[in-house]
């Protein structure tokens, strides 16, 4: 899995890593002044009064969630590949694996690790499947935004800060319809690019039309009902049980008369728009406070708003590290196969 690092590819890491230092020091001032606004004595007794049963409960619905997942993702992948024989098992240590990845390191890597870590027990040449696979993860992107959208709704009726907006419940329904309709018609509309007299330009509408192809690909799921329901099914069912997760934690914290189901909903679309743009590691500092803004918008107080979203988080985390180890190895890799470039060499200058 490992990619050898050119020098623009050193470049662009020297780049980051500056760059992430720069926005790291206003951050972490933020970070600071906020906590010296909390009463941090109510944080740590929320989170030692939390009820370990809800907590554990938590885990299990994220448990199970993650398992639709992969049954979701192996019908997409059933439909994009019909020829060519695909278990569940290795979708799911791929989807594990994957989780894994993302919850550890910043970048969003998850996705290219499960493609590659799948590829790796397909039939066929890699130039061929990584595509096909990478179209697919597109295609449960999609029925992600519809699951967005459904939380959004359930939120934007609700929401003491929204009360009821009608023009943003249609406008998040409008985007994955928006997004759907650039990739069907997408490469029809880049034809007038393709004509222009600008080089830069028709390269630059080959590489986009190439781009949005792949992505028609792995549309392939929502043409056969008998893949694309189930997995339309499983990934809204596998939403549902993270949307429970959620009300579990608020249960463990007895915030049940202040917070409910649709609180739960909110804070489980605010997470999922703040990840967008990961800039650490599994979020932090930003996933609290997305937790935060949410809670604090039904009357809940700092402290236990902070507790909430520390346990949340140390729920994501914790299942993801209890089904990605595992499943790391039982694929015989390694640590270091799923970190990425610039961690693996900035690690080997220090040694």
């Amino acid at each position: 899995m490992s990619i050898p690092e050119n020098r623009p590819a050193r470049r662009l890491s020297r780049i980051g890593r500056r760059t992430g230092v720069v926005v790291a020091i206003p951050l972490a001032g933020l970070v600071a002044f906020a906590l010296s606004r909390l009463a941090l004595h109510r944080i740590g007794h929320a989170l030692i009064t939390a009820t370990p049963g809800w907590v554990a409960l938590a885990v299990v619905l994220m448990a199970l969630s993650l398992l639709l997942r992969s049954v979701s993702w192996q019908q997409t992948l059933r439909a994009a590949l019909g020829e060519t024989p695909i278990g569940w098992a290795p979708v799911a240590r791929a989807t594990m694996i994957g989780v894994m990845a993302s919850a550890l390191f910043p970048g969003r890597i998850g996705e290219p690790s499960r493609v590659l870590v799948l590829t790796r027990r397909l039939d066929g040449p890699a130039s061929r499947l990584v595509p096909v696979l990478a179209g697919t993860v597109f295609s449960q992107t999609l029925i992600n935004l519809l699951a967005l959208a459904i939380l959004a709704g359930v939120t934007f009726t609700s929401v003491p800060l929204l009360h009821g907006d009608l023009a943003g419940v249609t406008a998040v329904l409008v985007v994955p319809l928006a997004i759907c309709a650039l990739v069907l018609a997408g490469p029809r509309l880049l034809r007038l690019g393709r004509r222009s007299r600008s080089t830069r330009v028709v390269r630059t509408a080959n590489r986009i039309a190439r781009l949005l192809e792949l992505a028609r690909h792995g549309l392939v799921v929502f043409a056969r009902p008998r893949y694309g329901l189930t997995a339309v099914t499983c990934q809204l069912l596998a939403w549902a049980l993270q949307w429970m997760a959620c009300y579990m934690v608020v249960l463990a914290l007895g915030l049940q008369s202040q917070a409910g189901l649709v609180t739960a909903a909110a804070i489980l679309l605010a997470v999922n728009v703040s990840a967008v743009l990961p800039a650490t590691p599994s979020n932090v500092g930003v996933f609290q406070a997305a937790c935060l803004v949410v809670l604090t918008a039904y009357g809940v107080g700092a402290g236990p708003g902070l507790a909430y979203g520390i346990i949340l988080q140390a729920v994501e985390v914790l299942t993801a590290l209890g089904l990605g180890i595992p499943a790391l190895l039982a694929e015989g890799l390694s640590w270091q196969d799923i970190r990425p470039a610039s961690a693996r060499s900035a690690g080997e200058r220090a040694e």
